[in-house]
């Protein structure tokens, strides 16, 4: 499709007149992808050309004859990439590229990289990053904040970090009318009705993950305009504005142990991750939890810095490689704002003992110029089944690998 506002560009023209200079300051980038083996990006009419980390830098051939990994894609989604429009993991999930050779994944694992060379934008090494407080102090990156503290210091750490927690912004009156119109949604659900994520847990049975059309419900419809969430939203931009994202304005998340199949457990990602960041971004996510939300009931992670640099994306949190990041023992009532371009995670519930886990319900703030990159929300690219399961980023990249 078109890319309205941005001029074409010619792949080979970029690649022979425009990247030669950007290789030159890439030691970082090709650090990044390092063991993930050589990438070629070919257009539909056979241009390509072959990406491949060296310790000095990145390099750039034309042909695939030496590439780990061949990706085909339309030249539009090419421009795409380069514009920061469209996503690996977005492009996968909507059945735009063709893996020819390799392991589609490796397209993922390598955004970080090509980010960096088609935007400028710097490779996050959260072991180069030192994070200031509003006095210029070493800051605490797992500091929390109370509703009435002071302004200018909680957008300061915001816009920092890319992430706040805020406690006792809500009422335990306001939370229990939330959970009851968030039960109502649960029995409401049914897979396949594409307003709903479910999943299977160890012994096959069906769970639900997400309701997003809980501003159906007035009291969580309120979440869109209430002045303690948008006043929040603001300490990340004035002039942001409620806006539906994935669903109707507003969803809930509801977490459950043992999950074996489905989209349930979230690897870092970025909520951009599926596409569109020179159009929604700076896109802001409040949270407002509604029950405990820990490391035993399904807790959120993030990545301090991550939002102002080239990431990377779904990685698993159980794997012996992956950050840490920083996570908080979030109580009912209490509200934590990220950016969607921060790296965060959903890791499953550490026990499975438990009466109940973590349910939270979002809702989402972007420019008034907010528009989905091809008129539709990422939660419509995601549902690519009947039963309303939404597959693993990992199963998609073996379809398309077949």
């Amino acid at each position: 499709m078109p890319l309205a506002g941005f001029a074409p560009i010619d792949f080979a023209a970029f690649h022979r007149d425009v990247l030669p200079a950007r290789l030159a300051g890439s030691a970082r980038a090709a650090h990044a992808v390092a063991g993930f083996g050589s990438l070629a990006l070919r257009t539909r009419d056979g241009a390509v050309f072959t990406y491949s980390a060296r310790e000095s830098g990145l390099c750039a051939v034309a042909g695939d004859a030496s590439a780990d990994t061949v990706i085909e894609l339309d030249a539009e989604d090419w421009q795409g990439l380069v514009h920061d429009y469209e996503a690996a993991a977005g492009l996968l999930y909507a059945n735009r590229v063709r893996c020819l050779r390799g392991d589609a994944l490796k397209f993922v694992l390598w955004e970080p990289a090509l980010r960096s060379l088609y935007t400028g934008m710097e490779v996050f090494d959260a072991k180069a990053l030192t994070l200031r407080d509003e006095r210029g102090a070493k800051l605490d990156p797992a500091r929390s904040f109370r509703l009435g503290d002071d302004a200018g210091a909680m957008r300061h750490f915001l816009r920092t970090c890319g992430y706040l927690l805020v406690r006792g912004v809500f009422t335990q009156r306001e939370i229990d009318g939330f959970l009851a119109e968030a039960r109502e949604l649960a029995s409401e659900a049914r897979p396949g009705d594409k307003l709903s994520w479910w999943s299977k847990d160890a012994a096959g049975r069906e769970v639900l993950c997400r309701v997003t059309r809980a501003a159906a419900k007035p009291r969580l419809a309120s979440l869109q305009h209430d002045a303690r969430v948008s006043g929040l939203a603001a300490l990340a931009r004035e002039g942001l504005v409620a806006r539906k994202g994935e669903g109707n304005g507003v969803t809930v998340i509801f977490k459950n142990p043992g999950i074996r199949e489905g989209l349930s457990d979230l690897p870092w990602h970025r909520d951009c991750g599926m596409g569109g960041h020179a159009l929604m971004c700076p896109a802001v996510i409040v949270s407002t939890y509604l029950t405990p939300a820990n490391a035993d009931t399904g807790e959120l992670r993030f990545l301090p810095g991550s939002h102002v640099r080239a990431c990377g994306a779904f990685i698993d949190p159980a794997e012996s490689a992956s950050p840490r990041g920083v996570s908080f023992d979030a109580r009912p009532g209490d509200v934590s704002v990220h950016f969607g371009d921060v790296m965060h995670a959903a890791p499953p519930p550490r026990r499975s003992d438990l009466a109940g886990y973590r349910v939270s319900a979002i809702t989402g703030f972007g420019p008034p110029e907010f528009r989905a990159h091809r008129g539709e929300s990422y939660n419509a690219a995601l549902h690519r089944r009947d039963d309303g399961q939404i597959e693993n980023l990992l199963d998609v990249a073996k379809q398309t690998s077949r």
